[in-house]
């Protein structure tokens, strides 16, 4: 177990296992590091397989402020110059992808070898001229107020929606369990700031090389969101996961781990 402190005083709780090539992996809204607990085995062999908890998530401190993709991008990069990680891979699975976008977009795509981007669209939100966001105005706004009224029903409903198959009654609980440690009053802030981020300006400028890992079952972000990132990115291949719906690193740990490592060795 290690912390690290940032110049504010919050405490991002962190786990640096193996050696080798640095592997960064950022998790979604409300989740923490411990979702890529079946990648540990895997990528210690051969790699730095560095895992994160987000301001406010997980074990990090749970302060009331902060609470942007923006900030958290911010705080990576500090979390980067403090590890002092060179040539790094950036894995982000759901808002972790949007974090590394605006990582890019503050701070440039030196020192960064590649990226991962896990089963998100380039914005969550359906604007105008993207309907296939995953969220409207009335949507975003009933879970806001569900988080504040009862955020473990929330939750409850939530979290099997992130898999294909039924969710078994022993990994619901250690997922419920994981994510109510956010206060209502920060998982509720940071569900609005990543629901709205539009991150389609970045992507054109986006030359490292990106691989595109999304599910088949659209219970929540759609195939056609990997379709629209693999035309924006340049340098971008495309992965679809035939029995995974939001979590193909769980839900195909093997395969998925393989199309990660054979992505990143092909760079060599």
């Amino acid at each position: 177990m290690s912390s690290i402190r940032l110049d504010d005083g919050v405490e991002l709780y962190y786990e640096d296992i193996g050696e080798g090539k640095p592997i960064l992996f950022l998790h979604g809204v409300w989740m923490s590091s411990r979702f890529f607990q079946k990648q540990t085995n895997y990528f210690r062999k051969g790699y730095r397989m560095i895992t994160l908890d987000l301001r406010g998530h997980g074990q990090s401190s749970h302060v009331d402020s902060g609470h942007t993709v923006a900030n958290y991008a911010r705080d990576v990069k500090q979390f980067v110059d403090k590890l002092k990680l060179k040539n790094i891979t950036l894995l982000g699975w759901s808002m972790g992808a949007f974090v590394i976008w605006e990582y890019l977009h503050q701070f440039g795509q030196n020192n960064i070898k590649a990226t991962v981007i896990v089963d998100e669209l380039a914005s969550d939100f359906k604007w105008n001229d993207f309907k296939i966001g995953a969220f409207d105005l009335p949507a975003l706004t009933g879970m806001m107020r569900d988080i504040q009224t009862d955020q473990k029903e929330l939750l409850s409903g939530f979290i099997p929606l992130m898999f294909k198959e039924n969710v078994p009654k022993q990994e619901m609980e250690w997922m419920l369990e994981e994510t109510m440690r956010l206060p209502a009053s920060i998982a509720s802030a940071i569900l609005f700031d990543q629901s709205i981020i539009d991150c389609r300006p970045y992507l054109p400028s986006i030359t490292i090389p990106t691989l595109l890992c999304f599910g088949k079952t659209e219970k929540l972000i759609p195939v056609a969101a990997g379709e629209h990132l693999h035309k924006e990115i340049t340098n971008s291949r495309l992965e679809l996961f035939e029995n995974s719906c939001h979590c193909p690193f769980l839900e195909e740990p093997e395969r998925f781990n393989n199309v990660v490592d054979s992505f990143i060795r092909t760079l060599d």
